[in-house]
This record gives C-alpha cells, structure tokens and sequence, in this order.
C-alpha cells in the first residue's frame, strides 16, 4: 500500500538512516516516560536489539533497503494492550517522527504508523463489546 519514492543521493539517504535511529531511540524514551504506556515499553526484554529491528523497519518502510523480513503484527498479539495504547503509541511516535526525521520522511512515517494503528487495532479488537467499545472477544 505504501510506496514512497525512492531517496538515490547517497548523502541524503545515510541522513535519513541516521535520523531513523534517531526517531526511534527518542520514541522508546518517550513511550518508557510515558505512564499509559511505559509498562509495555519497559517490558520489551532486549531494549537495544529491539530498537535496532524497529529502526530496520522504518529503513525499509522510508527507505526500501532489505533490513527488515518480518511481521509486525504477530508480535504484538498477546501484549497486554488496547485501544487506548494505540492512540497514546500514535500520537507520541507522529510528534517524534516529526522532530526528527525530515519532513516528507516524517510525514510518510506518520502515515504509514496511522495505518499500521488502524489495522493492530482491526486485527486485535474484532468485535464490540455490550456498551460499543472494542474488544478481543464477541459480546
């Protein structure tokens, strides 16, 4: 779904990798301060190894190197999470993303994070519960 240009100046590309682990060392900072969310971050066992995934992640998402191979929803199935975590999760990585990468990199990121946001949310919360709120199971 989300085909963003290409970046070819060398130059330009090694500044956008830069400002990825930048963004996503900030991110974690952020949502491992924040109290909604900080319980989740800081359970994440290996912090620097998952920090490097998540940065080949967006290198493949902004950039389309080859760094990243794998499936980000499954790993967040059985999180303790919900909707509200989603909202909190977005808008934190939308206003790093916005600090730190360049602007049409951080505006790709921010959509592309609002999509992802939409379809964890899809996927984990398929069903209503009995007063209209998401849930992960039938009312």
């Amino acid at each position: 779904m989300f085909e963003f240009p290409e970046v070819p100046d060398d130059a330009e590309r090694a500044a956008v990798e830069a400002a990825i682990t930048t963004c996503v060392r900030r991110f974690y900072d952020k949502g491992l301060a924040d109290p909604l969310i900080g319980p989740i971050f800081s359970a994440i066992p290996d912090l620097d190894g998952h920090l490097a995934i998540i940065a080949n992640f967006w290198s493949k998402s902004l950039l389309r190197t080859e760094r990243y191979e794998g499936h980000p929803f499954a790993v967040h199935i059985n999180l303790p999470i919900e909707p509200q975590h989603f909202t909190r999760w977005l808008e934190l990585f939308v206003e790093t993303a916005r600090e730190t990468l360049p602007a049409t990199q951080a505006e790709q990121a921010a959509a592309k994070a609002t999509h992802m946001a939409q379809c964890f949310q899809g996927g984990l919360f398929p069903f209503t519960d009995a007063d209209g709120r998401p849930s992960r199971h039938p009312a």
